[in-house]
């Protein structure tokens, strides 16, 4: 005898995160019968909205279809009940942030209003202390020079080992997430997973071309918005990585005219582009894009800080602004913000999609 186990206050949770009201589900399945990406065998969302029904939360934290619905709300705008399918399983997803970081405590951090103040103060004690203890924490004198404040020495290896050190965690948490998924669906057929390497190419194409998104029909400006975010971030991420070298070698700092300089301007561009279609879209087409949750907002907006900080730090050391260092200060609050605590946000999605896929492929579940 199967013995079920309803946990009502993450069915509770589940639903105030996503608006939806599950009991009116009436598991017709016509969610999975008009999901483009939904496999054959065992196809989502009927079932994981059974599950969040009766609030069966071991079956839905660690189960890797959550991971294959990339919530373009093709089952949402035809559920005849509006019980709102892909919100609820980007609660879902939400609610895998959570279990899954490590410590615990930051998953908290960065999905709870409540503790945004906490959140926002950590970065900003320890890059005082960093600056006390370089002897820097004070405004110098002359033209802007920004490595007289936050010398490059002290930056890069402290913030680069303090990423280091929150992606370590992460890692921790994704193999207790890849042992759920093994559990809760395991391999079919001889009973064995594929070579995890064959596939890993496979899964990045999917990334790199986000060729799921093309198979859904409600959302089409979806995926140009997502594009734009992600290729734009990646960009200033190897912009970033390179001022880093730059740094090293004595460079820096670059000219406006240098490559690499217009590359990151290139790259914050197609950021706020792609964030002002989100937000758009979030703001007058709800009908579609479904409920927008703090998670979501904190992420857009830590994003677009991170990004037109950089952009007026950058303006202000051509302009010698006085304001310079207090913009320098609030961008490395940012950065912290979201390369740091990239884990744990939404933005994790990066990290959990892709293991997620990884198994998936390597299982034949596609």
């Amino acid at each position: 005898m199967v013995e079920i186990k309803p946990d009502i206050g993450f069915k509770r949770e589940l639903s105030r995160m996503s608006g939806s009201k599950l009991n009116q589900c009436m598991q017709c399945g016509n969610c999975s019968a008009v999901c483009s990406l939904a496999p054959a065998d065992r196809p989502f969302p009927r079932k994981e909205m059974v599950w969040a029904g009766w609030g069966l939360k071991e079956k839905l934290i660690g189960n890797v279809d959550v991971w294959l619905c990339f919530q373009c709300g093709d089952c949402s705008s035809y559920c005849p009940r509006d019980v709102k399918p892909s919100d609820v399983i980007a609660a879902v997803r939400q609610k895998t942030y959570m279990h899954y970081a490590r410590p615990r405590f930051l998953g908290k951090l960065v999905s709870k209003p409540a503790w945004l103040p906490v959140a926002i103060l950590i970065p900003t004690v320890v890059i005082i202390a960093i600056l006390s203890l370089a002897g820097t924490f004070k405004i110098p004198e002359g033209p802007v020079d920004y490595s007289e404040f936050f010398p490059h020495a002290w930056l890069n290896g402290t913030f680069s080992g303090i990423t280091l050190f929150f992606y370590l965690l992460a890692c921790w948490g994704l193999g207790s997430f890849w042992n759920d998924m093994k559990r809760l669906t395991p391999p079919s057929g001889s009973g064995k997973e594929g070579k995890i390497s064959r596939k890993i190419f496979t899964v990045l194409g999917e990334i790199l071309f986000h060729s799921n998104f093309t198979a859904c029909g409600s959302q089409r400006t979806r995926k140009i918005a997502h594009m734009m975010v992600f290729f734009g971030f990646g960009l200033l991420i190897l912009v970033t990585l390179y001022a880093i070298w730059a740094s090293i070698t004595e460079n820096y700092p670059l000219s406006f005219l240098n490559p690499f300089k217009i590359a990151g301007n290139l790259a914050s561009l197609m950021i706020f582009t792609g964030l002002g279609i989100m937000v758009y879209q979030r703001l007058f087409n709800r009908s579609v894009f479904g409920k927008s949750s703090y998670a979501d907002w904190l992420l857009l907006t830590a994003i677009g800080l991170l990004t037109l900080s950089g952009t007026l730090v950058e303006l202000a050391r051509f302009g010698n602004w006085s304001i310079a260092y207090h913009l320098y200060f609030f961008h490395l609050v940012a950065v912290w913000f979201v390369i740091m605590y990239l884990p744990f946000t939404k933005m994790g999605h990066i990290f959990y999609r892709t293991t997620a896929l990884l198994y998936a492929r390597s299982i034949g579940r596609k």
